[in-house]
């Protein structure tokens, strides 16, 4: 009987094999990631050997250059979280120089209309599935698979769309609708802001707009994704059908350890350190 392939990904890819966070999320189980926000390769490495399925390399929000991105995804070969990136801007070529550098999943912010979702999905697949150029030799020297690069990344580049402004839910079902999304991401933090509420999460008119994204969400069965601070909140937003979860920070994690060391001690950690960016 043939075995089949594991889901850690050690390299080069052989077999058939099937990016681990579009199988978990496939299977109904969750995903969770952790946001890379300092622009080095030893902080990723390390981040991608700890238990998290994935790492949003973010690039809307921070310093983190195109190089560095190349690195991480070079040095988390064979390491069990797989490399994502967040593009500063939906455009085909900010995804384009993403997925060159070996990005196995593109993340695109405000998303607001159903054009700009299909751009999304555009960006990321070949023709004649979408537009996306065909110059991908450092991506093919990160995942080496045997059936060639092209037919390997329009099976597993993952599109996540992130609905983080008020004007998306007018579009909201063709949104969800949209072939080739497979994360329907809920930007709350700037969802918030959007609807008058300065960030603000325990408000109603937030909750209503939430309630839209999964409604639409669901009857187009896409899964959901959403920030989660805590296993609590992790566990209590699954029984809502979320399932791509991006956590906090790899300077949120330093402030959790300083805080769990030094509070026993009477001390305490000073710099709150960024939590979440969305």
């Amino acid at each position: 009987m043939k075995q089949k392939p594991k889901m850690n990904t050690s390299a080069p890819v052989t077999g058939v094999w099937e990016n681990p966070v579009k199988q978990l999320l496939r299977e109904g189980k969750p995903a969770i990631g952790l946001v890379i926000y300092v622009n080095h390769v030893d902080v990723a490495a390390h981040a991608a050997n700890l238990g998290f399925d994935f790492l949003w390399v973010e690039m809307e929000h921070t310093p983190v250059s195109l190089d560095t991105l190349h690195q991480i995804v070079l040095a988390t070969r064979g390491l069990k979280a797989m490399p994502f990136a967040r593009v500063p801007v939906n455009e085909l070529w900010t995804a384009k120089r993403i997925l060159d550098a070996g990005a196995i999943g593109a993340i695109f912010p405000f998303t607001n209309s159903a054009e700009l979702a299909r751009q999304a999905v555009s960006a990321c697949k070949y023709p004649p599935l979408g537009r996306r150029g065909a110059g991908a030799d450092l991506a093919g020297l990160r995942w080496a698979p045997p059936e060639g690069y092209y037919d390997f990344a329009d099976r597993n580049v993952m599109v996540i769309t992130v609905i983080e402004d008020a004007r998306a839910l007018d579009e909201i079902d063709e949104i969800a609708a949209t072939p080739g999304i497979d994360v329907i991401f809920i930007g709350t933090s700037d969802l918030s802001f959007s609807l008058g509420l300065r960030g603000r999460q325990n408000e109603p008119k937030l909750q209503a707009a939430i309630d839209k994204i999964v409604a639409a969400a669901k009857k187009h069965n896409k899964p959901l994704g959403r920030p989660a601070a805590t296993p609590e909140d992790i566990q209590r937003y699954m029984k809502d059908g979320f399932l791509f979860f991006m956590t906090c920070t790899e300077l949120g994690l330093m402030t959790s350890g300083a805080r769990q060391l030094l509070g026993p001690l009477g001390k305490s950690a000073v710099a709150p350190g960024p939590q979440t960016l969305l």
